[in-house]
């Protein structure tokens, strides 16, 4: 199936007029967003990501180049042409005394109707369609200023959606949201863009957000603008080029988030399964560990350390020697939490999980700990 391209900037450059003069915020932007297609922008505070989907809306002109809109000029639309073609979200909290969810709802009819105003038939067919595809029937007579942030984004959505446009441009969307609305909110663009068709472009900082949902990213950087797939723009490593002056952030692709670099304090070998393996591997990280993951193994086959856990790590600790041979059934018992001891280089510490009992082996010292606050609190002592 040919694609079908909704939105199109060629060589454009975007800024602001102030009588004589022009100031350039990004120049030469070649970018591109389809229909079925959801698009993520991605950038800094500043760096130009509202000036971009404002010239796209139409509330401003682009300095320089074309932007085409469904493959015409956009400088060919009239203001109720374009008002049919696409419609704006914007980042501001609106809060109107007096306004219902219907009443906001039924703005995103205004290019249809007559001088008057005046809502048909097909307009209130349309506004129900709009209210249910949110989630927010039930809510028509509620007032705006009256339901939370969370309702009242999905209603400002239901407003674009009555608008009946094919492109939907939004301002982040999911500001001022808790994770679940932040989430919620982007599953129905989503869902609008893989069922409706339409072309959803909208800025964010959510980034692991953007990378699992969204179809194509544009990321804003401070020379230029990055296109593509998710998985290609994170691959490239332009990520890293986000935020060029703070030293202390790093991109982990497989958090798909930024993370802060911590001082390295020591290395330890963590032997565990399933949720424990996770959630130790991230508390050790958290206290300054590189954590060298080694599968829980039986006395007959101990197991060498893994890779480090984490890839960012900048440097690793020397190879361990080679383990030396299991004790042997005969030999005096382990302690009772010690149904297993893998080999281990006697100057790494060793974490392990059995029996719903944390160990903690350092040297010849073994500690035992119900509860995960009680190792971190050991290991705490210990770099202290």
């Amino acid at each position: 199936m040919k694609e079908e391209v909704f939105v199109e900037c060629k060589e454009v450059s975007i800024g602001y007029r102030d009588r004589s003069k022009a100031t350039v915020v990004k120049r030469d932007l070649s970018l591109r967003a389809s229909s079925g297609e959801m698009v993520a922008l991605i950038g800094g505070n500043g760096i130009g990501k509202s000036t971009l989907l404002k010239t796209i809306a139409g509330f401003q002109s682009p300095l320089f180049g074309e932007l085409l809109i469904q493959q015409r000029s956009i400088s060919n639309f009239t203001s109720a042409e374009l008002a049919k073609e696409l419609s704006f979200v914007s980042t501001g909290i609106v809060r109107v005394a007096n306004l219902t969810v219907w009443e906001m709802v039924g703005l995103g009819r205004f290019p249809y109707t007559s001088w008057f105003g005046q809502l048909g038939e097909k307009d209130e067919e349309i506004m129900e369609e709009a209210i249910r595809l949110v989630g927010l029937s039930g809510y028509e007579n509620r007032l705006i200023n009256r339901i939370s942030d969370g309702e009242r984004q999905r209603a400002m959505i239901a407003r674009a959606l009555a608008q009946d446009t094919r492109i939907m441009v939004l301002d982040e969307p999911t500001a001022f949201l808790d994770i679940s609305n932040k989430y919620e909110i982007v599953r129905i663009l989503h869902k609008l863009a893989d069922e409706r068709g339409k072309c959803i472009i909208f800025s964010t900082h959510e980034l692991n957000i953007a990378l699992s949902m969204a179809d194509r990213i544009w990321l804003m950087l401070g020379d230029r603008v990055i296109e593509g797939l998710p998985e290609e723009v994170a691959a490239g490593g332009y990520f890293e080029s986000l935020f060029p002056n703070n030293s202390y952030l790093f991109f982990d692709p497989e958090k798909e988030d930024f993370r802060i670099r911590r001082e390295r304090k020591g290395s330890v070998l963590l032997s565990a399964t399933g949720p424990e393996q996770i959630w130790a591997t991230k508390a050790m990280e958290r206290l300054g560990f590189e954590v060298h993951l080694l599968p829980p193994s039986s006395p007959s086959s101990p197991s060498s350390p893994s890779s480090p856990s984490s890839p960012s790590s900048p440097s690793s600790p020397s190879s361990p020697s080679s383990p030396s041979s299991p004790s042997s059934p005969s030999s005096p018992s382990s302690p009772s939490s010690q149904s297993f001891r893998p080999s281990i280089p006697p100057s790494l510490p060793l974490i392990s999980r059995e029996a719903n009992v944390w160990t903690l082996t350092n040297q010849d010292n073994i500690k035992d700990f119900k509860t995960l606050t009680e190792l971190c609190g050991e290991v705490k002592r210990l770099i202290l």
